[in-house]
């Protein structure tokens, strides 16, 4: 935010590290509870067939080497250093890279209705390259030539998205059983039996019950506990370290990784599976950047993450050094008299972790809801305050179930670390196939750099994926299983979503089919204001053709009402709406598109109405449909549209006023004083136990100023329709497959689409929209 003056920005300056460090403070529970309790289960994933087969020392360094150098390389060089910098407008995530792909060069296939005007929005930033090179250019063209190409990139965007939400399944699960598992060193293996499993499902159920309150709720609580574990794994680390094997700081070599796998079998090789653990939760660090910023999160994971993290590994590989054939597990190497509330903490560290993964995981399908890539789910946004902070019903139960059956089956950190780590590596690989696209196409960096970037990162986390493929039979295959569920329907999804849009574009009424109709349309007339929802940014859709021809009659005003989303997070409430004219002025027909991001909050019903409302009218009142010149301006084949900035609060044309705010005085005549007075002493009157619903009520200015005869009777047909009511006329387009398509595409249409469409929401359900004031249309579409 750019504040003006200079004692503003002074303040800013002066309190800007406290702000800094404040965020970097949140940001240890929000964004690296997962990362945190990773030595909870690396060394007993590592080593889980082999614990009597250990009898030197080489095989216990090596695995520390490949910790050690893994969080260096991984988290610390690639995330921290690179890939924090390649953020849109703030936000993170595999979204955000494919995102900032599509507004640099023409490769998106998300949304279909994209505009010019789009390009205008100041969040809509490309990067600012002065010239590109020769081969820079050669594989932009070659990207926007080859549609395969941009379906491939697609591909990957939703396989990288489905297994993030896989992990939002094996995540919790993973944490949970692993800090239970601590349980049978203190208590005897016939009690612990019997204990472990059903305690883990209590706090998984207790855990997903608990997400409608928010994470801002319990958020003061994530910190300390994240904090107060690391400094507990740190402090036994050190201690381990001074007591065991001081020497154990050898092992950080890399020599040590080539004498692991030189002297290893098939097992060790399979058994980098249970190394890649140890950045599990990694990507939240990128995922989760629109909560904080660059700065913060680097200066938690180098200043005290990342050291903590290391001394917990060296200090566990110093125990085992000197403990062989033993239990690998975390809790052998805490001392006995502290080991109770290690397990305590751990629970709670778990608990926390679990609990950033879910959120993260709301966060990225809403995201692909906002993008037409996953069914219409209800998003309820639990804070005032963070707007990425949401929750998701649906999505919330599906998750806990799966989290129960993974849990129940398996019963087995083992099997659960080899399904995350596929899920987790996965996630990984693609984020470096998309960032060395990103430094090609947006940072113009040589080709020789960005190939360097993905052979090294590539090779290293190739490795790690070959060795979980490895592992596919002992329980990787759930992992593939479960993101190839979620691919199908985001997929089918998108397509389905695509093919109906192209269908309403190609059987789109064209403009001369309503001029021709008269200034009078030869239709009866309403009161009221007609919506008529469309994804349609031009033309008249079939829809409403289709209902005029059944019922001559629509409302008094008609507003062909597009509400989509843009390839940015955020659209700032004065570039939010495109208002124009269809048709002479008598017709009273407008076009309004309502653009958000995909990380905005889309408003309440009354809210919603308001800003409507008043564009409209300011869009009347202004009369820039006459010389829509300049920026924000989309010439349409039928319409021009003009960039309508409004307040929240009222314009010139159209002031406002609600029943629990003073009612305004200025009024037009006599008779709507006596009707204000009348109002308010029947409102006086009224019981105070008695809750009286929130009415918004729009007046025209006593003064009309500098508008003409035609413009103020337009506003005031404008505020006797809104005052008459406001109806929703939605088009519901039954989708099938025309004949002669080939069996995928009936497949896709006929029945998946078909079915996820029967079974999400309504596309215009997060504007809260009455249903007795709704009409909707139904329509038989062939694609």
């Amino acid at each position: 935010m750019d504040l003006e003056g200079g004692s503003h920005r002074n303040t800013i300056k002066k309190d800007s590290w406290r702000t800094v460090m404040t965020l970097a403070y949140q940001s240890l529970g929000v964004v690296y509870g997962d990362l945190s309790t990773s030595p909870l289960y690396v060394y007993k994933s590592v080593f889980a067939e082999d614990t009597q087969k250990i009898t030197t020392n080489e095989e216990i360094f090596g695995v520390l080497s490949f910790v050690f150098w893994t969080i260096t390389l991984i988290p610390l060089i690639k995330y921290v250093f690179i890939v924090l910098k390649a953020d849109d407008n703030g936000e993170g995530g595999i979204f955000s890279l494919y995102s900032k792909l599509c507004r640099n060069s023409r490769v998106g296939w998300f949304l279909p209705n994209s505009q010019l005007a789009d390009e205008k929005i100041s969040t809509y930033k490309k990067d600012s390259i002065t010239c590109r090179s020769a081969i820079n250019l050669m594989v932009k063209a070659t990207l926007e030539k080859h549609k395969v190409l941009q379906i491939v990139l697609l591909i990957l965007a939703l396989i990288g998205t489905s297994m993030a939400i896989c992990d939002g399944v094996f995540s919790p699960a993973i944490s949970v059983y692993s800090a239970i598992s601590g349980l049978e060193l203190s208590i005897s293996k016939h009690q612990h039996r019997y204990i472990e499993l059903p305690l883990a499902c209590f706090i998984l159920i207790c855990l997903f019950a608990l997400q409608h309150y928010g994470t801002h709720r319990v958020g003061f609580l994530f910190a300390p506990v994240v904090i107060t574990w690391l400094l507990c794994i740190s402090g036994v680390g050190l201690y381990n370290i001074i007591y065991w094997n001081p020497q154990v700081y050898k092992a950080l070599s890399p020599y040590y990784m080539y004498v692991f796998l030189k002297k290893s079998r098939r097992g060790r090789w399979m058994s980098l599976s249970g190394i890649l653990l140890c950045i599990r939760g990694s990507e939240a660090m990128f995922a989760d950047l629109g909560h904080f910023s660059q700065l913060p999160i680097k200066i938690a994971f180098t200043s005290f993450l990342y050291p903590s993290l290391v001394l917990a590994y060296m200090g566990q590989a110093a125990y085992l050094s000197k403990h062989h054939g033993e239990s690998f597990g975390f809790y052998v190497s805490v001392p006995d008299s502290i080991r109770w509330p290690v397990i305590v903490i751990a629970v709670l560290a778990a608990t926390v972790g679990s609990q950033a993964i879910i959120t993260g995981t709301f966060s990225i399908i809403k995201q692909c809801n906002a993008l037409n890539c996953f069914p219409r789910v209800k998003i309820v946004h639990t804070s005032s305050k963070v707007c990425g902070q949401v929750y998701i019903p649906e999505v919330n139960w599906i998750l806990m179930v799966l989290c129960l059956a993974v849990t129940i089956g398996f019963r087995d950190t083992t099997h659960m670390a080899n399904a995350s780590g596929l899920a987790v590596i996965t996630v990984m690989l693609i984020t470096t196939i998309l960032m060395s696209l990103v430094m090609v196409l947006c940072w113009n960096q040589s080709v020789f750099f960005a190939i360097c970037f993905i052979l090294f990162f590539g090779a290293i986390e190739a490795l790690y994926f070959v060795a979980s493929l490895i592992r596919l039979l002992d329980g990787a295959w759930v992992s593939l299983a479960l993101s190839s569920v979620f691919f199908v329907v985001m997929y089918t999804w998108h397509y389905g979503s695509l093919m109906k849009y192209e269908s309403d574009f190609h059987n789109k009424v064209p403009l001369d089919w309503l001029l021709g109709l008269g200034p009078s349309l030869n239709i009866v007339r309403v009161k009221g204001i007609g919506l008529v929802h469309t994804e349609l940014v031009s033309g008249i859709p079939a829809v409403f053709s289709h209902f005029v021809t059944n019922v001559p009659a629509f409302h008094q005003t008609l507003v062909f009402l597009c509400i989509k989303s843009v390839h940015v997070p955020y659209v700032l409430p004065e570039e939010r709406f495109l208002v124009g004219r269809i048709g002479p002025k008598e017709f009273r027909i407008y076009r309004c598109i309502v653009r958000y991001g995909y990380r905005d909050i889309h408003k309440d019903n009354i809210e919603f109405e308001k800003q409507l409302v008043c564009s409209i009218a300011e869009f009347i009142r202004s009369g820039r449909e006459e010389h829509a010149l300049g920026v924000g301006v989309l010439h349409n084949h039928d319409n021009r549209m003009t960039l309508v900035g409004i307040s929240s609060a009222h314009t010139e044309g159209i002031r406002i006023w609600e029943d629990e705010e003073e009612v305004p005085l200025r009024v037009s005549s006599p008779g709507e004083i006596r009707e204000l007075q009348s109002s308010i002493k029947k409102k006086e009157s009224q019981p105070s136990a008695v809750q009286r619903k929130k009415r918004v009520t729009f007046v025209l200015p006593e003064s009309p100023r500098i508008m003409d005869g035609d413009t103020q009777e337009e506003l005031a047909e404008l505020v006797e329709a809104r005052e008459a009511g406001m109806s929703f006329i939605l088009g519901d387009s039954n989708v099938r497959a025309r004949r002669g398509s080939n069996w995928m595409k009936k497949l896709l249409i006929n029945h998946g689409y078909d079915f996820l469409s029967r079974n999400s929401r309504s596309a215009t359900n997060g504007l809260c929209i009455p249903s007795a004031s709704t009409l909707e249309v139904r329509m038989v579409c062939h694609v």
